[in-house]
């Protein structure tokens, strides 16, 4: 790349047709690029993510009608604490550049972090990362919807259109169930609580199934089906529940945790309400099935049975048979009885010859020349052991003697003791006219404290 275009990116080639290189063109393209987008935001959509073994994150920011690639490397990706997925919305800092190689333009990113919805996105899978690793997914909790219900719960909104879909889909296909609305809200700060209440009062009114249903709306909308207290609540519930919260592609952690997902609630209400037409129609199919059944029963069995008439021998011929197997049976055993004995005669020679190569003479022999070298060296290594033993007693015994009290008192000293024997350290310890014992070298002494020098004493000026 020539100096002067590194320090003048703007400047325009010379109008005598210039000519340059690629690299030359791509590197002016990132410096300009790199200029004038040094420090930008943007929103968008995580797709394509890549997470090669070097530590870097490659991913493709797009919104409804572009795209661009971003890089985030290594020192700046351990920064980013969400967790980075495809569809993820994020909003991203960085400068806009130019990789060189092959003339990609591309985002260098220092931050990421959540856009719109997405930290309620983050919010979401780990709330249904941490109720599955409870088991509360598992499909051994799981209850299955019951084939004829009678009496069903609703829990849902009063007004709307969810709650007159369901009537009209039972009116129409099976008016005889009973069905129970427990009013609930189901948007805003009131809603998960209402909602744990209903669940709760559904669950003990002892219906055969229980619907939880709302319309579309926004993942804020029907976040309080995402909230744990709500999914508990439907965990914790004994009868049959079918989730049908939102539009088809709508997913919430109540249709996880529930016994069944409908995409929405008219399918939830079909689920429950068993159309009296298919169920005629139905009945009618297993008839026919039944009567076919058992005609083609009847056939194989009379053709089987015919088969097993020409099958069917005189028992002497079988008897013969079993004879004639017997026998073979018996010649084969014997043979197989005089080919064991002789490789068990066999193998007996073997172990007779290896037996007389190991007697245990002369083990025996090695063992009494090792105890007999044994019996030698432990009256030496006693001796040895009991005159280390007696030199290092007397060298204690020397060093005992150095630090005695009684070598101390054989210097002169003396050792002054109370009336329990305990010694006197300081002048404090003692009173006037208080008996004491003093110890020396040899013998003991009964003295009296005339004075301990801790009182001061006070003169009469006329004496």
């Amino acid at each position: 790349m020539m100096p002067n275009m590194i320090k003048d990116p703007f400047a325009r080639l010379n109008l005598d047709r210039e000519v340059i290189t690629v690299s030359q063109l791509n590197g002016r393209a990132r410096v300009l690029l790199e200029d004038v987008f040094s420090n930008i935001w943007v929103e968008g959509e995580i797709s394509n993510l890549a997470r090669p073994a070097s530590g870097h994150v490659y991913f493709t920011l797009k919104d409804s009608g572009a795209q661009v690639r971003c890089a985030l490397f290594r020192q700046n990706a351990q920064r980013v604490r969400q967790v980075l997925k495809d569809g993820a919305a994020v909003k991203v800092r960085g400068k806009v550049s130019l990789f060189e190689g092959r003339g990609d333009y591309q985002l260098i990113l220092d931050t990421v972090e959540p856009a719109g919805d997405g930290a309620l996105r983050m919010a979401f899978d780990a709330l249904k990362v941490k109720l599955d690793a409870e088991g509360l997914f598992s499909s051994e909790r799981k209850v299955a919807l019951p084939a004829h219900p009678q009496r069903i719960g609703i829990v849902s909104s009063p007004t709307g259109a969810v709650i007159r879909d369901i009537i009209s889909v039972f009116r129409r296909r099976a008016p005889q169930i009973q069905l129970t609305l427990i009013p609930t809200a189901v948007q805003g700060r009131e809603a998960t609580a209402q909602i744990v209440r209903a669940l709760r009062l559904a669950d003990a009114r002892g219906f055969d199934a229980i619907i939880l249903a709302r319309g579309g709306g926004s993942l804020e909308d029907l976040w309080c089906f995402n909230e744990e207290a709500v999914a508990r609540a439907v965990d914790a519930c004994v009868t049959p529940i079918v989730s049908a919260v939102g539009h088809e592609t709508d997913v919430s952690i109540s249709d996880f945790v529930a016994d069944v997902r409908a995409p929405t609630p008219s399918a939830a209400a079909e689920l429950l309400a068993p159309d009296a037409g298919d169920l005629q129609r139905r009945l009618d199919s297993l008839q026919r099935r039944l009567v076919l059944r058992m005609h083609n029963r009847l056939a194989h069995e009379r053709l089987r049975v015919e088969g097993l008439t020409r099958r069917l021998r005189h028992p002497g011929e079988r008897l013969r048979q079993q004879a004639q197997r017997l026998d073979d049976l018996d010649m084969r055993m014997r043979r197989a009885f005089e080919r064991q004995m002789t490789a068990r005669a066999h193998r007996l020679a073997q172990l007779q010859t290896r037996l007389a190569g190991q007697h245990p003479d002369r083990v025996l022999r090695l063992l009494k020349q090792r105890l007999d070298g044994l019996a030698e060296r432990l009256p030496r290594a006693m001796r040895d052991t009991l005159k280390a033993r007696r030199l290092l007693l007397q060298s204690q015994v020397q060093t005992l003697h150095v630090v005695s009290p009684l070598a101390t008192l054989g210097r002169g000293y003396s050792i002054l003791l109370d009336e329990r024997g305990q010694a006197i350290r300081s002048a404090e310890q003692t009173q006037r006219g208080q008996c004491l014992i003093a110890r020396l070298g040899e013998g003991e002494l009964a003295v009296r404290v005339e004075d301990n020098h801790l009182t001061p004493v006070t003169l009469s000026l006329l004496d």
